[in-house]
């Protein structure tokens, strides 16, 4: 009677079922997200600045790129019944947290135009490959995919031209910026009405 090789593992090395093994394959996942959303934090902290500003701030910036590194990873999954505790709402919402704190820290700490155009095409980008209804397997069959991504990047551009306008100083620049906070809310409005009623 004959038996196979038996294999026997080697001393120092962690199988795939270990925490460690699980946790490596976790980082390294969906490099294209982590990478997107990486640069999209540090881009916000904005780096120049960043380089010149004392130690506790690079360390900030370096934990914010780590934090976002985490975080970034697309969440395609059915709604389900989870706790309400905040870190658990965080860690399901991570996908929004992370461009809504990225445009914080951006408009908290001024960068410069050119950098504000690299932070809203990464943005864009980032919003584009993470969004399940888009990018994810439960996105609708047959839904058109250029159309969300012509539609965002208009609308990325039309921001960036009005934030541009010489209004800030004017007696009347309440109005744009009440216009702008108005089509802000139809915006979201439409966007989850179109969401609640998928086409088909």
């Amino acid at each position: 009677m004959t038996t196979g090789p038996v294999r026997t593992a080697r001393p120092g090395t962690a199988s795939a079922d270990s925490p460690v093994a699980r946790l490596l394959t976790r980082l390294t996942s969906r490099v294209t997200d982590r990478l997107l959303g990486t640069a999209l934090a540090v881009a916000a902290c904005d780096p120049p600045a960043a380089l010149h500003a004392s130690p506790l701030v690079k360390m900030l910036v370096v934990g914010a790129a780590a934090a976002a590194w985490w975080a970034a990873p697309m969440v395609d999954a059915r709604p389900l019944l989870t706790s309400m505790r905040l870190r658990s709402l965080a860690a399901r919402r991570r996908t929004t947290v992370l461009p809504a704190a990225a445009i914080a820290v951006a408009a908290f700490t001024g960068p410069p135009f050119w950098l504000v155009v690299c932070v809203a095409a990464l943005l864009l980008a980032y919003l584009l490959v993470t969004d399940p209804w888009t990018a994810g397997v439960t996105a609708p069959a047959g839904y058109p995919r250029a159309a969300p991504a012509a539609a965002a990047a208009a609308a990325t551009a039309v921001v960036l031209l009005v934030a541009q306008a010489p209004v800030a100083g004017t007696s009347w620049a309440r109005l744009p910026a009440s216009l702008a906070v108005a089509a802000t809310v139809v915006c979201l409005v439409l966007a989850l009405r179109a969401r609640r009623r998928p086409p088909g």
